[in-house]
């Protein structure tokens, strides 16, 4: 490495070192744009978005920082022919620059190293006036010149960046396994959710643990190839107007999957979970019979309460299939996505997914009884008029099921109350005291030696106690009030006593998972003296 490679090097070290402290990028991305940086050369920043790690925004505000002038995006310019015949392609080629504008004050010109004053000076000299540095990205800069000379070296138009900032490839960018190969992997794995982000291998959560795979770390362009491979073009376009999206891929070699597509730091991730055709029964999942008695009522409210990835989806498709196998009704499910597909058995069973089938859990509520449902089935409630709508046809002669995405089965309760305005709480709570049938509260827990995950659960059933605390606005008292365990309530920390106690989970991994150690500890103490 010769002495100009070894101060760029430095260079870009301390650039590289300022981002990761305004926490821009983490130190590992450094260490790896900076190994591609000795290989190839090339500037920090340009190696860093080439790599994905690196947004064109975020990059403009870190030269402005850095060289503390003017910076700008050269995508978001149209540059005056006049102001590119200021200066020979070849003197821009030389120096790394693009003049923008002569103003009254001077030339404005584009630098991808504003601090380089032998430069400014000698441009200065060449002609004859004042130069104001402007920060740019080098790459949109090499981008602008290349444009120039396959041009002839001259425009005569106002000039504008051909598609983009998209960064550049890599020299020698890596070469990425197929999404279908990746889709297997999380099969043959057993693992719950295929986790793709920009700066890491492709990773499984296997467990409830997190699991590299051996591929090399994913680049910006490697990630919106998989989100092209994985959406349809309709999905490409809502994606790309919502910057988020939920939808379903269907592969006939691979499998069903349900896909979660997003943008972090401006680049897209995917978490993608593999769907079954088998929907698992309430015992085989852990769940009691008591709960399937429930699920066969005539009408009530049943919400399931479960942070991410805790199995609510499941247990909404083994009461689902439960009703189907026992009784003569017409369900219709509002999804998003479809996980599991049902077949008609006893029942009708009409699944409608968001994006696909309706616009929206709202607008898909809307109308539903004009299509004569005995079942409801909600994906998860997330707003007013969808909570609205299920508590009132949990209250007019229809059985509704959803999810809820809480902690426990008091937040359960809480968090749909809070969806409205404290206005209108009052009525939902008189509305939800007399509709509901019952919560469950559900967290998986690792498994002794790694052998899976097992559900714990708790359970909160609508009685004449509860009914009143829920009415009075007192909902944060029924676990001081029942805490112990009664008929109606059964705290998930009495669950993780009696999974500990069989051996089944490790004490360790039931504190770490408990509501509250103190009453963990006191259900532990009480089960060993029985023992």
């Amino acid at each position: 490495m010769n002495s100009y490679q070894v101060a760029g090097a430095r260079q870009g070290l301390r650039f590289g070192e300022q981002l990761c402290d305004s926490g821009v990028i983490n130190f590992e991305q450094l260490n790896q744009a900076l190994r591609l940086q000795k290989q190839h050369g090339g500037r920090i920043g340009e190696v860093l978005s080439a790599l994905g790690f690196l947004s064109t925004s975020s990059l403009v505000s870190a030269l402005q920082k850095r060289h503390q002038v003017r910076a700008l995006d050269l995508a978001t310019l149209e540059i005056p022919p006049r102001a590119l015949r200021l200066l020979p392609l070849e003197t821009m080629e030389l120096h790394g620059v693009v003049p923008l504008e002569l103003g009254e004050q001077g030339i404005y010109l584009a630098m991808a190293d504003p601090g380089d004053l032998e430069a400014v000076k000698e441009l200065e000299f060449q002609l004859g006036r004042n130069i104001h540095p402007i920060a740019a990205p080098s790459s949109q800069i090499k981008a602008v010149l290349r444009a120039l000379r396959e041009n002839g070296g001259a425009a005569e138009r106002p000039f504008r960046l051909p598609v983009a900032s998209e960064p550049e490839t890599p020299p020698s960018g890596p070469d990425f396994p197929p999404h279908q190969e990746l889709c297997r992997r999380l099969l043959t794995e057993r693992a719950s959710d295929l986790l793709l982000a920009v700066g890491a291998p492709p990773s499984l959560k296997r467990h409830g643990e997190l699991v590299r795979l051996p591929y090399p770390p994913l680049t910006s362009r490697s990630l919106a190839g998989y989100a092209r491979a994985l959406m349809s073009e309709g999905q490409w376009e809502e994606f790309q107007r919502l910057k988020e999206l939920d939808f379903s891929w269907d592969s006939a070699e691979v499998g069903r999957f349900r896909v979660n597509a997003y943008l972090q730091r401006g680049s897209i991730a995917l978490c993608v979970r593999a769907t079954s055709d088998t929907i698992p029964s309430l015992d085989e999942l852990g769940l009691p019979p008591w709960l399937g008695e429930y699920a066969l009522r005539p009408s009530g409210l049943i919400l399931i309460g479960a942070s991410t990835g805790q199995g609510k989806s499941t247990t909404l498709a083994a009461l689902v299939d439960l009703i189907n196998s026992l009784k003569r009704a017409n369900i219709i499910t509002i999804e998003e996505p479809i996980e599991f597909q049902h077949r008609h058995k006893f029942s009708n069973v009409s699944q409608r997914e968001v994006g696909v089938d309706t616009d929206s859990f709202h607008e898909g509520l809307k109308r539903v009884f004009r299509q004569a449902p005995d079942v409801i089935v909600i994906g998860e409630i997330r707003d007013p008029e969808s909570a609205a709508i299920a508590i009132q046809a949990a209250s007019t002669g229809h059985l509704v099921i959803s999810t809820v995405h809480a902690s426990s089965t008091t937040t359960a309760v809480e968090r749909l109350i809070d969806i409205f305005t404290p206005a209108h709480q009052p009525q939902i709570r008189n509305q939800l005291a007399e509709s509901l049938l019952l919560v469950l509260g559900q967290r998986l827990i690792p498994a002794r030696e790694g052998s899976g995950r097992l559900l714990a659960y708790e359970k909160l059933i609508n009685s004449q106690r509860v009914r009143a605390l829920i009415r009075e606005g007192k909902t944060h008292m029924i676990r001081g009030f029942l805490q112990q365990g009664t008929d109606d309530f059964q705290c998930l920390d009495s669950m993780l006593a009696q999974l500990c106690g069989e051996g089944r989970i490790s004490q360790e991994e039931a504190v770490k998972h408990c509501d509250n150690s103190a009453v963990l500890l006191d259900f532990l103490a009480r089960g060993a003296r029985r023992g």
